[in-house]
């Protein structure tokens, strides 16, 4: 029940508002003064205050900003017989959702009172959101080598450095990432994510600089690219060692001039962005190969940090399955020692994305299950085994012995049910193995994009990066 606190010398004023209110089913405290409404205020969960202005002992206003001080998030609406515009005006500064004049009108009452719950409910829902957000971008793992990555960020974050972030897809460059900039002096401003790889070479120079109404043929307004949309934030490139060489100049000069054009544009623009870029790719080896501006990756790799592959740092992973299990609902999985060896000993080539996709396996399939060595062996074994992979990810699946490449439950469903399965597993395998862009997986598996964006909808697959 929502409870609303009354604050008003009149009798007959807390009266009439109680009656009114607690016809609309709320919970109703009344106080004759400011004081004994403070008095309420700690001990009670106040949700909206009514509050006169002319009080006797404390003031209303100075009751409003005692309240707006130690209860911030509850929303009050300042009341007065002898209103006047300044009256409003200060009662607003300081904080009040609303100001009425008596005679109070019912209707108004009822209206005020549910638009400022409603806005407490969104203010809510919105701290929910972003803890919860915040929660998922969290970096979880009590491994000496997540515990450096953190103390790196923790210095680094404080700086405009630059940074390159290194490691395998699924890794997780894009929280480190994020963890700086919400680190950093710039958290309030933009985080700009640009992913190099999935943008075609003819247009990541419009993307990232924009472009001028009439630049070329489809440039039918001006747009901003994407350092302008960050300034005064980060931008963050991701997959950078994809980036074309022509990109590769034009980021250079942006660096070192910290200016540039639009396309088609003579005007220059400052900018003010920080520099944050990732890569699963041996960015030495490939300037040494001449793929990549050794001149970029000096300027980049200021402040340099490694993800190290889930196998490296096994003993974390009870840590992040029980994250992972904990960020749906309160159910409990009861896992034993010998499947917890399983999952260390695996050599997961999808990192920590293929493990999200694991922990959210056992919460659809097996809620309150003990967890076994047996369920583990089979659900890591499925997706895998089902494919003829390549090279050297067939190099990380588990050896299938003499068992068949299938899972033997295949074996018992019916034709189009059993090619669901293999489908939908065949497609998650495909996008973990292709860091979840969906242009790159299309062309690695032979179909069209808009055939498998079609596929992923009708699998109930997401494509979360």
């Amino acid at each position: 029940m929502t409870n609303i606190l009354i604050i008003d010398d009149e009798p007959g004023i807390r009266k009439t508002l109680a009656s009114i209110l607690e016809d609309e089913k709320y919970k109703v405290f009344t106080a004759e003064d400011a004081l004994l409404g403070l008095e309420i205020l700690s001990r009670e969960d106040i949700s909206l205050i009514f509050l006169d202005v002319l009080l006797p002992k404390m003031g209303g206003m100075e009751a409003l900003e005692q309240i707006r001080k130690d209860w911030p998030e509850i929303e009050v609406v300042v009341i007065s017989g002898h209103a006047n515009v300044d009256m409003a005006v200060r009662a607003v500064k300081l904080g009040a959702f609303d100001f009425m004049e008596k005679p109070l009108s019912l209707d108004k009452v009822l209206t005020i009172c549910r638009n400022a719950l409603a806005i407490r409910h969104l203010r809510e829902e919105n701290r929910r959101l972003k803890k919860k957000s915040l929660s998922r971008d969290e970096i979880i793992g009590i491994s000496p080598e997540i515990e450096q990555i953190r103390r790196v960020i923790k210095q680094a974050a404080s700086s405009d450095a630059r940074i390159l972030i290194s490691g395998e897809n699924g890794t997780g460059k894009e929280l480190v990432a994020r963890a700086i900039h919400r680190l950093s002096g710039r958290a309030n401003r933009a985080f700009v994510e640009v992913n190099c790889a999935a943008i075609p070479d003819s247009l990541i120079e419009s993307e990232l600089f924009g472009h001028e109404k009439g630049a070329f043929t489809d440039a039918v307004s001006t747009r901003k690219g994407r350092f302008e949309l960050a300034g005064g934030g980060s931008i963050f490139l991701d997959e950078i060692g994809d980036m074309s060489a022509v990109a590769q100049a034009k980021v250079l000069r942006v660096i070192q001039e910290q200016k540039f054009e639009r396309i088609g544009g003579e005007k220059t623009l400052d900018i003010d962005v920080r520099i944050l870029a990732a890569t699963n790719k041996n960015l030495e080896a490939e300037c040494a190969a001449g793929r990549f501006r050794q001149d970029l990756f000096f300027r980049l790799n200021v402040i340099p940090i490694r993800l190290p592959p889930l196998r490296e740092r096994a003993g974390d992973i009870p840590v992040l399955l029980s994250h992972f299990l904990s960020e749906a609902g309160e159910e409990q999985y009861d896992f034993d020692e010998a499947a917890l060896e399983a999952l260390k000993s695996y050599n997961w080539p999808g990192n920590v994305r293929e493990l999200r996709n694991l922990a959210e396996r056992l919460r659809v399939m097996y809620q309150g299950c003990r967890i076994g060595e047996e369920l583990v062996t089979d659900l890591l074994q499925k997706i895998p085994r089902a494919f003829g992979t390549q090279g050297a990810e067939e190099k990380t699946l588990p050896s299938p012995g003499t068992e068949s490449r299938f899972p033997p439950a295949l074996f018992n469903m019916h034709f189009n049910e059993a090619r669901e399965l293999f489908e939908k597993s065949y497609l998650e395998f495909q996008l973990s193995q292709n860091n979840g862009i969906i242009s790159r997986t299309a062309e690695a598996i032979g179909i069209y994009p808009s055939n498998l964006h079609a596929k992923l909808r009708k699998y109930g697959i997401r494509t979360e990066r």
